[in-house]
């Protein structure tokens, strides 16, 4: 084929690709003077976090006890300007694209939630704290807190997850669902930052484990690999499409263990203390203490 005939056929791609009908709904159109989310930014802001809420086991090793004011100074400077610009696209990718660059008005609002967001930092490192501290007792392969903190795929997701979870409660548009897929490339275990989670929360192992939007997990909750935590159904609208934001979700109540590969589907409650065996499908209500375990086929 001559390199004519090749001509012929990018050209027309080209305009098949550029008929407005073959990219209805796919097609974000971009306005000169708005930032956009940038993954490699939100990765950099990721690491900030974990370097200013676990010092010394993320960013700079060197770190100690006389200079840890200094490096989280600095870090919580970067991390400032970062988030503040981060936010800002956010807010302008989730604008109405009416005006021609995002307003003064919405660079003060980013700011702010940045803001905001640092100050609660340190009440992330104390639910974080707890997090380790289940996944060090509740492993008996674990050896130590830096261990757990530095190697397992939960703390990065759980992590992960708490952070988008303060940003999406600020307000902020589009970064915690990004934030929260990362940590689902990167571990397996997808969390959707809306999820309601107690502390001292762990997951083990962890690959495959989906929680949904709308959960509700209490304290001391221990999830093993596979589990998923999901819907039943979706309700529709009068015109056929799903109805977003209800709660169709599970409720895991405080103490509860599900084992591996269990899938609780439903707005149903599992009670206080209760376990659920692995490799089942629950779609109902269990009462607080029970143990929900396969039977036996009779032979």
């Amino acid at each position: 084929m001559s390199p004519l005939n090749f001509t012929h056929i990018l050209t027309q791609a080209v305009d098949e690709l550029s008929e407005s009908e073959s990219y209805k709904g796919l097609f974000h159109q971009h306005t000169d003077g708005n930032p956009l989310p940038s993954a490699k930014v939100l990765r950099d802001i990721i690491e900030l976090a974990r370097a200013i809420i676990f010092p010394g086991y993320f960013g700079n090793s060197t770190v100690n006890s006389r200079t840890v004011t200094y490096h989280i100074g600095v870090n919580v400077e970067r991390l400032f300007d970062l988030l503040t610009e981060q936010i800002l696209a956010g807010l302008c990718f989730a604008g109405d694209g009416e005006c021609n660059c995002c307003t003064e008005l919405q660079r003060e609002e980013a700011a702010l939630l940045a803001a905001k967001f640092i100050s609660n930092l340190p009440a992330m490192r104390r639910v974080l704290a707890t997090d380790v501290e289940a996944a060090y007792n509740g492993d008996p392969a674990a050896q130590s807190f830096g261990e757990v903190i530095s190697c397992y795929p939960a703390i990065r997701a759980i992590s992960n997850y708490r952070i988008a979870h303060e940003l999406l409660k600020l307000g902020v548009p589009l970064i915690p669902r990004i934030i929260t897929e990362m940590a689902h490339s990167e571990t397996g275990i997808d969390i959707h930052p809306g999820a309601e989670i107690g502390g001292y929360f762990t997951i083990d192992h962890g690959t495959g484990v989906v929680i949904g939007e709308t959960c509700i997990i209490g304290n001391n909750v221990k999830l093993y690999q596979g589990v998923t935590l999901g819907a039943k159904s979706f309700p529709l609208d009068e015109d056929g499409k799903p109805i977003k934001g209800i709660p169709r979700h599970p409720i895991l109540e405080d103490n509860v263990i599900v084992y591996s590969n269990a899938t609780i589907l439903g707005r149903i409650t599992i009670g206080q203390g209760a376990t659920v065996g692995g490799n089942i499908w629950v779609t109902e209500d269990v009462p607080a203490g029970a143990r929900i375990v396969q039977t036996k086929a009779k032979k």
